[in-house]
């Protein structure tokens, strides 16, 4: 009885070694992700504190200081940042539909289409995920230029309405779908053009929806691409005007600068904290695929 007890004690033991390495790894890892997010909510915590209170405020904590909402307003008056708002929807409204046609088109004939020459041609796009938008900024120039279309919200768009990452991704998408539904559809006398919008693009959903939040942020924030093209405030987006609006020439007042970020962030943050959710959902859906 002593030799089958000890090889069943020791079993015990290394199960409870096991799971309390286990349990000290979970510890780990939530006070690991507390610590990035405080890290990562700590600026937006002093813009939101700055932004409320006097200037007098705005590099000193104190419980008792006064709240006010003057900042905003002076922030407001101080820049055309209806016109910012304004060229910003535009663009980024632009650039998501030109990016969802040509994608899903470009998508579905990848997926589905045979033609010569297929496959080579979608591994020039996926050669094209490997080139910054930085490196194409001089070309990107000198085509606008030659188009005569600098300085417009059309210029800031045009180069990004062809995305390899969105092909790519829908795809992916589109050949997860089964090819069953594609012939029935055939069967009843569906043509190419009423399939994919019919039965690829209703199932390719949560793939849009990522894919559109993602390219509605980064088009939101860009600003290197905008600043070089635009010279005039009816063709700049958010991002520059608030660069504008920040820098030496109109003074530094820390609470008036963090109201207008706050502005200019403001859209994007209540979207987020309104459909946190659906945009899990919709990214894990995407990754499922």
């Amino acid at each position: 009885m002593n030799t089958s007890v000890q090889p069943r004690a020791s079993r015990d033991i290394r199960a409870l070694k096991s799971g309390g390495a286990r349990e000290s790894g979970a510890w780990l890892d939530t006070i690991g992700a507390w610590l990035l997010g405080l890290i990562w909510i700590l600026p937006l915590l002093y813009a939101l504190w700055a932004a409320v209170h006097p200037p007098a405020y705005a590099t000193r904590f104190d419980l008792f200081a006064p709240w006010t909402l003057d900042n905003f307003t002076r922030a407001w008056e101080a820049a055309p940042f209806p016109r910012y708002y304004l060229n910003t929807f535009m663009l980024v409204t632009m650039v998501l539909v030109a990016q969802l046609i040509l994608s899903t088109m470009a998508g579905y004939a990848f997926a589905r289409l045979e033609f010569r020459g297929r496959e080579f041609l979608f591994l020039l796009v996926l050669l094209q995920l490997m080139v910054m938008p930085d490196v194409l900024i001089v070309e990107n120039y000198r085509s606008m230029s030659w188009l005569g279309v600098r300085d417009t919200v059309f210029a800031i768009a045009l180069p990004y309405f062809a995305s390899a990452f969105g092909i790519f991704l829908l795809r992916q998408t589109f050949k997860t779908i089964p090819r069953e539904l594609e012939e029935a559809a055939r069967v009843e006398g569906a043509s190419a053009l009423q399939i994919l919008l019919k039965v690829y693009v209703p199932l390719g959903k949560p793939t849009y929806i990522a894919y559109g939040l993602v390219s509605v942020s980064y088009h939101w924030n860009n600003f290197l691409w905008p600043l070089i093209i635009t010279n005039s405030v009816e063709a700049r987006p958010l991002t520059v005007g608030l660069q504008v609006f920040s820098s030496t020439d109109q003074g530094i007042d820390w609470s008036v600068i963090t109201a207008a970020t706050l502005l200019s962030a403001a859209p994007l943050l209540v979207a987020f904290l309104l459909f946190q959710r659906q945009f899990v959902q919709s990214f894990l859906r995407a990754g499922i695929r």
